[in-house]
């Protein structure tokens, strides 16, 4: 009950925010989930203008599986927990050979998060635990906090949803340090994030590919800092399992291609 009610508090808040902020419903993107033959739905909150933009804006309150994306707030807890103790925390590689060769090496947190190693992950949730890691879903308010199918498989096959709108939010409250985690895990997972650092913008991002109702759910998520603005966004794609050959790229492609129409990106 407590937690229901100190739910309601935080959406009642969020949906406050909402109300305050300007939100463009766009369907310009369309022809770029056309293009690839994906459905899906692109949430975009400019901080400075506190503005959303928003394709297909009922796909994008929907709730769906994080996959990896997920490794974000899996570091932060791993982090928090003192399971791991900083970005050079090795987890020996079990010599099991699986598809991605990178994987087939020990990681630490830093390779783990670039390399989206699922295996290094799986370890980290169950050396966190069930109790451990259902207090802090409950207590960051990630999505509906839902661990059910297993501690090392809630966010891949199991019962954890999340969505765009919620993956911004996130995304938001990490950025300005409003989630329950000490300042260095923040920074620590911040770091580990940037996929892109230029003079003119630096890129935090996470792309996830899960499977939900014999759909292929796709996610790239993050947000840009240029020089005087924050951009936080959230793509989530969906189209038949097994059936696109260009799923993978299409949600990073589709994501950068909307940055470029915006001017967020000039390259």
């Amino acid at each position: 009950m407590r937690f229901f009610l100190f739910s309601l508090l935080v959406l009642s808040n969020i949906l406050i925010s909402c109300k305050s902020s300007q939100e463009l419903v766009s369907e310009d993107y369309k022809k770029y989930y056309d293009l690839y033959k994906v459905e899906g739905t692109f949430v975009l909150y400019q901080q400075k203008s506190n503005k959303y933009i928003v394709y297909n804006k009922e796909l994008s309150k929907q709730l769906f599986i994080p996959a990896s994306t997920f490794k974000i707030c899996n570091s932060l807890i791993g982090l928090e927990t003192g399971v791991i103790d900083d970005e050079n925390f090795i987890i020996k590689w079990d010599s099991i050979i699986r598809k991605y060769p990178q994987w087939n090496t020990d990681q630490n947190l830093e390779t783990a998060f670039k390399n989206s190693t699922v295996w290094y992950y799986q370890e980290l949730a169950r050396r966190v635990g069930a109790k451990q890691m259902k207090y802090w879903l409950e207590k960051s308010h990630y999505g509906n906090a839902d661990t059910s199918g297993g501690i090392d498989q809630f966010w891949l096959t199991g019962g954890l949803r999340i969505s765009p709108i919620q993956q911004v939010d996130f995304l938001r409250r990490l950025h300005d340090n409003q989630l329950p985690f000490s300042n260095s895990s923040m920074n620590i997972v911040k770091e580990i994030m940037i996929v892109k650092d230029s003079a003119d913008y630096v890129l935090r991002a996470k792309s996830g590919w899960g499977e939900q109702n014999n759909m292929d759910i796709g996610w790239y998520v993050g947000y840009v800092e240029t020089q005087g603005d924050v951009y936080y966004f959230a793509n989530c794609i969906q189209s038949p399992s097994n059936t696109n050959s260009d799923f993978l790229k299409a949600r990073i492609e589709i994501t950068y291609q909307i940055f470029r129409d915006l001017g967020i990106f000039k390259d």
